[in-house]
C-alpha cells in the first residue's frame, strides 16, 4: 500500500489544496512522509451527502451481507498486519507487539459484529398480535424492532491507532447496525489511518456496496470535525478522547436545530480500592503490578488506575516504599503527541501544588517535546474531599495514593467520586463481604467493577462494558466496546397493522431468519 495524504470521499480521493500537516515520530521528533491535506468544507459536505445516499440502500441490506462486508475488512487487516503495525509504530512509538495485537483486536471486533448481525437477534423483535375481540376496544397488530439511525460521524482516538480508529469499535458497530460512516482521522497517526481506509474502501467496492458507506477525512485542526457534527444529515457521533474535546462535541450536537446523540468516551480516573487482605497477601508484588498498570502504554490508557485508595495498616508502608522505588528507577516515556506531553506536564505541575510528589522517574536522556516522567503523588482523604479534582484523569504515567485510616473512609471517598469507566477492589472474599456497602456505591460510579485485577485490560466480548457515568462518557446506558456497542446506532420502530408480506423478515409470522423474538412479552417458541 502507498500513502497519498488525501481524504477518501466515498470512492473519490480528496484534493491536495487543503492545509498540509505531517505526522511525527515520538521517539525521534522526526516528521514523517507524506504530507496530508485537510479536507475542505465542500469535501466534508460531499462525504456526508454520499453517506446519506448510501443509507437508503445500506440500511436495508441483510445481516448476512453486512457480515460478509465486515469479514472482508477483517481479512484485509490480517493481510496487512505487519504493514499497519509498522506505520503505527512510527507514528505513535507504541511497541510492535502491542500494535500487532491491536491489529488482531481490530479484526476480532469486526468478526464479532459480523456474527452478531448474521445471527440477527440483536434487533430485539417484539410481536403483539392483534386482539380483534378484546373489549372495550380491539388491540391492533403491533410489531417492533431496532432500525439504524443514519450516517454516523466517528472520531479516531489518539491512543489506539487501530482498535479505536478508522476501522475500530465505533466504526464496526455503526456499520454492523446499518449506518454509513464518515471518519475524521486523528492527526497524530494519519498514515495508519490511510492504510486502514484503503482496506475499508476496497471492501466496500468488493462487496458491491454504495461507495458512500465509508469516507475518511483528514484535518490538522478542528474545522472538519466541527462541520461533521453540525451537518444536518449526520445522525449520530462517536468519539474517544479528552473531556474538553468530548464536551465540545456534545455541546455542538445538542445545539443543532435537530439535536443528535453524541456518544463520547472521555475522562476516567479508574479508582482502585486496596482492602487490607490484599496487602497481607503481598504488598510488594501488588505495588509492582500497580506500577506496571499505570505506566502501561506510558499511562495513555483510558482505564489507567489514576487514584489508589489504601488502608492504614502495617503493610501499607511497605507497599508505598516499593511503589515509590519502582517509579524512581523508571526511565522516562515518549507520549503520543507533543500536545499530550505539554498537557501532562501542566497537569502534573498543578497536582504538585495540591498533593505531595512522592516519586518521579529519571530525567530523559535527550530533550524531546514528547518526553514525560512517571510521577507518584500522595494526598490525605481530607485533601481529596476538599479538592475533588484530585481524582480527575491525567493522561500519562502518573497515579495518586490516598490513605484511608478507617473502613468508613473508603465509603466517604467512593461517595465523593464522579463517574468512571472502572472501579477496582483488591482483597480477599472476607474483604468483599465486609464491604458490601462500598460495592453498592461503586455500582453507581462506574461501568465495570473489577476484583483482584487491574483495569487496563479491556476484553472485546459480548458482556464487556466500556462506559460509565459522566464524565467518563456522555451516556452511561451504553458501551463503546463489546457487542452491546451496536445499540448506540439504532432506534426502535413499530409497525402497526401491516400485512405480513410487507413487514421486515424479522417481524414476519414465519420468522424466516430464525431469530429470537418476544411474542406477547414471552420468548417465542
Amino acid at each position: 500500500m502507498e500513502l497519498t495524504g488525501l481524504s477518501f470521499i466515498g470512492n473519490y480521493r480528496g484534493s491536495s489544496t487543503g492545509a498540509g500537516f505531517q505526522a511525527a515520530n515520538p521517539q525521534t521528533d522526526a516528521t514523517l512522509q507524506p504530507v496530508f491535506h485537510s479536507a475542505a468544507p465542500e469535501e466534508v459536505d460531499r462525504a456526508v451527502r454520499l453517506a446519506a445516499d448510501a443509507f437508503a440502500t445500506y440500511s436495508q441490506t441483510s445481516g448476512k451481507r453486512r457480515a460478509a462486508f465486515l469479514r472482508r475488512v477483517a481479512d484485509g487487516f490480517e493481510t496487512y498486519r505487519q504493514e499497519l503495525a509498522e506505520r503505527a509504530h512510527l507514528e505513535t512509538a507504541l511497541p510492535m507487539p502491542r500494535l500487532l495485537g491491536e491489529v488482531g483486536r481490530t479484526a476480532g471486533q469486526l468478526r464479532m459484529f459480523a456474527g452478531v448481525v448474521e445471527e440477527g437477534s440483536w434487533v430485539q423483535a417484539r410481536i403483539d398480535p392483534a386482539l380483534p375481540e378484546r373489549q372495550p376496544q380491539p388491540r391492533p397488530d403491533l410489531r417492533s424492532m431496532l432500525r439504524p439511525l443514519g450516517p454516523v460521524a466517528v472520531f479516531g482516538a489518539s491512543n489506539f491507532p487501530l482498535a479505536f480508529s478508522v476501522a475500530g469499535g465505533d466504526t464496526a458497530s455503526a456499520l454492523a447496525a446499518g449506518c454509513p460512516v464518515v471518519v475524521k482521522a486523528h492527526p497524530a497517526h494519519p498514515g495508519t489511518s490511510e492504510f486502514a481506509a484503503q482496506i475499508l474502501s476496497e471492501a466496500v467496492s468488493a462487496k458491491g456496496l454504495h461507495p458512500g458507506v465509508f469516507s475518511l477525512l483528514f484535518d490538522r485542526g478542528l474545522d472538519a470535525g466541527t462541520a461533521l457534527v453540525q451537518h444536518p444529515l449526520v445522525c449520530a457521533v462517536a468519539f474517544t478522547g479528552s473531556l474538553r474535546a468530548g464536551r465540545a462535541l456534545m455541546d455542538l450536537a445538542a445545539a443543532r436545530p435537530r439535536p443528535i446523540p453524541c456518544f463520547t468516551e472521555m475522562s476516567s480516573g479508574n479508582p482502585v480500592f486496596v482492602l487490607p487482605g490484599a496487602l497481607r497477601k503481598g504488598a510488594a508484588a501488588l505495588a509492582k503490578s500497580l506500577y506496571a498498570s499505570f505506566t502501561l502504554g506510558a499511562g495513555q490508557f483510558c482505564t489507567k488506575p489514576g487514584i489508589v485508595l489504601v488502608p492504614d495498616t502495617d503493610e501499607t508502608g511497605d507497599f508505598i516504599l516499593e511503589l515509590a522505588g519502582q517509579v524512581d528507577l523508571s526511565d522516562s516515556f515518549a507520549l503520543l503527541t507533543a500536545g499530550i506531553a505539554r498537557e501532562y506536564s501542566r497537569a502534573t505541575q498543578a497536582r504538585a501544588s495540591q498533593a505531595t510528589l512522592s516519586a518521579h522517574s529519571k530525567e530523559p536522556e535527550h530533550t524531546s517535546a514528547f518526553a514525560a516522567r512517571a510521577t507518584l503523588f500522595e494526598a490525605s482523604l481530607d485533601k481529596l474531599l476538599a479538592n475533588p479534582s484530585l481524582a480527575d484523569e491525567i493522561f500519562g504515567p502518573d497515579t495518586l495514593l490516598v490513605q484511608c485510616g478507617k473502613p468508613k473512609d473508603f465509603l466517604r471517598a467512593a461517595a465523593a467520586l464522579d463517574g468512571h469507566l472502572t472501579a477496582t477492589l483488591f482483597g480477599d472474599e472476607e474483604d468483599l463481604a465486609a464491604n458490601r456497602e462500598l460495592i453498592h456505591i461503586l455500582e453507581q460510579k462506574a461501568g465495570r467493577l473489577i476484583f483482584n485485577a487491574f483495569p487496563t485490560g479491556v476484553e472485546v466480548t459480548h458482556a464487556m462494558v466500556h462506559g460509565g457515568p459522566y464524565p467518563s462518557t456522555s451516556d452511561p446506558r451504553f458501551t463503546s466496546v463489546g457487542s452491546l456497542a451496536i445499540y448506540r446506532f439504532a432506534r426502535p420502530v413499530c409497525f402497526q397493522g401491516f400485512p405480513d408480506a410487507m413487514l421486515p423478515p424479522e417481524l414476519q409470522d414465519a420468522n424466516p431468519l430464525g431469530i429470537a423474538r418476544l411474542r406477547d412479552g414471552k420468548p417465542e417458541m
